[in-house]
Order: C-alpha cells, then sequence, then structure tokens
C-alpha cells in the first residue's frame, strides 16, 4: 500500500479516478476526488468525487441512491491517477445507463469486444424476446428439464474431451458447457455478480486454510 501523501493533485488540488465495475470491469465513469473526498470515499467505503461544476463534495448516490461500494482504489505508477473498483448499486450515469460511455464512436471490425454480461444479456433477451429459430429461445421453451439434460451431457463432453487430452476439443466443449450453464442460470434467476460473490467468498476462505497450514 502506497501512502496517500504520496499521491499527485494538480494545481487544483485534485486527481482524476477512472471508476470501473469491479466484476464486469467495465469502467463506469471518470470523475475527480481531492484529499477531502479520498479521506472520505475511504472512510465510508463509497465513493465521493469532488464536483468541478458546483465546486463541492459530491456523494455519489447520495440523492440517487445509486450508491459505489468501494472494492479497491489503485494509483497508476506516476500517482497522478486512480483506478477505483466498485460495486454499484444502480447506474452510474445520469442519463440511467450503466456506464457514462455508452456513446460508440468507432470499433474495428477484427478485433471485436466480448463480455460474459453482454452474452448474458443476450441470452436474457431471447427469453424475454423469444426469438423464432433460436436454439436459446427452444432451450427456455423447454424448461428446466431440457436445459439440465443439456448441462449433463456437455459435462460429459467436456470429460472426454479432456480424459483424451485433447485442448482444442476440451476448450471447445468447456465453451459450451459454459454456454448452457449461463441458459441454466438466467432460468433459475443466478446472475454473473452471484457466481462473482461466491468465488470471492470461497477465494478468501482458501487463503485462510493455506495460512493456517503454514502455521
Amino acid at each position: 500500500m502506497i501512502d496517500v501523501n504520496a499521491l499527485k493533485f494538480d494545481e487544483k488540488g485534485l486527481i482524476p479516478a477512472v471508476v470501473v465495475d469491479a466484476i464486469t470491469k467495465q469502467v463506469l465513469t471518470v470523475a475527480y476526488m481531492n484529499k477531502e473526498s479520498l479521506k472520505i470515499s475511504m472512510e465510508k467505503g463509497l465513493t465521493c468525487f469532488w464536483s468541478r461544476s458546483r465546486q463541492e463534495l459530491w456523494l455519489k448516490g447520495e440523492t440517487s441512491g445509486n450508491y459505489q461500494h468501494i472494492v479497491s482504489i489503485t494509483a497508476d505508477c506516476d500517482g497522478d491517477a486512480l483506478v477505483v473498483a466498485v460495486e454499484p448499486d444502480g447506474p452510474a450515469c445520469h442519463l440511467g445507463e450503466t456506464s457514462c460511455f455508452h456513446n460508440p464512436i468507432w470499433q474495428s471490425e477484427e478485433r471485436k469486444e466480448f463480455a460474459l454480461q453482454d452474452l448474458m444479456d443476450m441470452l436474457v433477451g431471447r427469453k424475454v424476446n423469444p426469438k423464432e429459430g433460436s436454439y436459446t429461445t427452444y432451450l427456455f421453451e423447454k424448461g428446466l428439464d431440457k436445459i439440465l439434460k443439456k448441462v449433463g451431457e456437455e459435462t460429459t463432453e467436456v470429460i472426454i474431451a479432456a480424459k483424451a487430452e485433447d485442448k482444442a476439443e476440451t476448450v471447445y466443449e468447456i465453451a459450451d458447457l459454459a454456454y448452457h450453464v449461463m441458459v441454466l442460470m438466467i432460468e433459475a434467476g443466478i446472475s454473473l455478480e452471484d457466481i462473482h460473490r461466491e468465488l470471492a467468498s470461497r477465494h478468501v476462505i482458501d487463503k485462510k486454510i493455506k495460512q493456517e497450514k503454514m502455521v
């Protein structure tokens, strides 16, 4: 951990803070902090910024309820910018969008972005707005038993590929399994955040066990 006093605030006493979703890694917003707002952020575990337009402290969510619970604050190599990882209670943007960055300007045709949350959103769309000819829609229409059957079949395919030590086939089958598990998650009302929190809690437990064994 570096000393907060080692951070480099600009001539106005501000430092830029890039706020990202701790789970999805999506950039939510870019705001500014001064020493007081940074202190409040660390004390409360909630993002607090300095509003350059209103010239006052701004606790995110104080009026909207869209608080941002801080997971970590990290400085860059020069100590003149921060990345604040958060678990948000709601949209970061005042327009109601999840992220303030929602206006695409350009995108490479060869290098398309991929995010699990985007895939989950697409799958939810197939459930809420069924599309004729869609395999995903077909699974949701058939219901839980069909989805569970496919999860079982794909699990077997992963085992077979892994046992044969065929890396490419194993990757392919794991991707199939992951897709069907995500369909199951939606059917069961489970989010990526639910899984993330469960894995995070197990990571803490695993670290404790390792420490106990070393003692």
